[in-house]
């Protein structure tokens, strides 16, 4: 796998002439390349942190969409690791004041994408991931129990780095094969199942760019 990763980041950049404006060579970058691949529930490519936070989807309940969130701890930090604590449970909330408005909360996402594209899962995707809270979605309420959640590592103001459009598109590409019931239709954002209570992705979301990107494969 090393020998053809290197071999991969050779080709790139023979072909960087081409395909720098579009594509950033710094070799942590480079992730979005991968097809990603789904095996019972959990994505190959993912770095798993298991969360506790989650519990059974009913019975007879389709998971067809995808709720994108945006998340910093604290707000506009983007270093350590700080929100994989929070979904475990082990936040260390005498660290900064922000934290006493999450002390004792217990939520969750399926997928998190780092600033550098970086693909942490928490929760098997077959599993309720508690990222949604009260939600409505159409006619159907609790979106818990039909969505995926996604966290975006970010603000609900600022832009979001291309690293993690890249990723994110293998990752609904991904979820739309995995998921055959999930349409671009069905993929929003936390403030569109949750308005006037939940403001994230936020302004800095460019859905534009991600419905171009979507299906658009290798």
């Amino acid at each position: 796998m090393r020998i053809l990763f290197a071999c991969l980041i050779t080709i790139i950049e023979h072909l960087s002439d081409i395909y720098t404006p579009f594509l950033q060579l710094n070799k942590r970058k480079v992730i979005f390349l991968y097809m990603y691949d789904i095996s019972a529930g959990w994505f190959k490519q993912s770095h798993k942190v298991c969360s506790p936070n989650y519990n059974d989807r009913p019975e007879n309940i389709a998971v067809d969409a995808i709720v994108i969130h945006s998340i910093s701890l604290p707000p506009g930090c983007y270093e350590g690791d700080d929100i994989s604590h929070f979904f475990v449970n082990e936040l260390d909330c005498d660290k900064d004041p922000f934290y006493d408005e999450i002390r004792g909360l217990e939520v969750s996402a399926h997928l998190l994408i780092r600033r550098t594209g970086e693909l942490v899962q928490y929760v098997n995707l077959h599993s309720r991931a508690w990222h949604a809270g009260q939600s409505q979605l159409d006619e159907q309420e609790n979106c818990n129990d039909f969505s995926i959640g996604i966290e975006l590592e970010g603000t609900d103001n600022s832009p979001f780095e291309m690293a993690q459009y890249n990723t994110l598109t293998g990752v609904v590409d991904a979820l739309m094969d995995y998921f055959p019931k999930i349409t671009q239709e069905r993929i929003i954002g936390h403030s569109d199942i949750a308005p006037g209570r939940k403001t994230d992705p936020g302004t800095g979301f460019n859905w534009a760019l991600l419905a171009k990107k979507i299906g658009k494969k290798g």
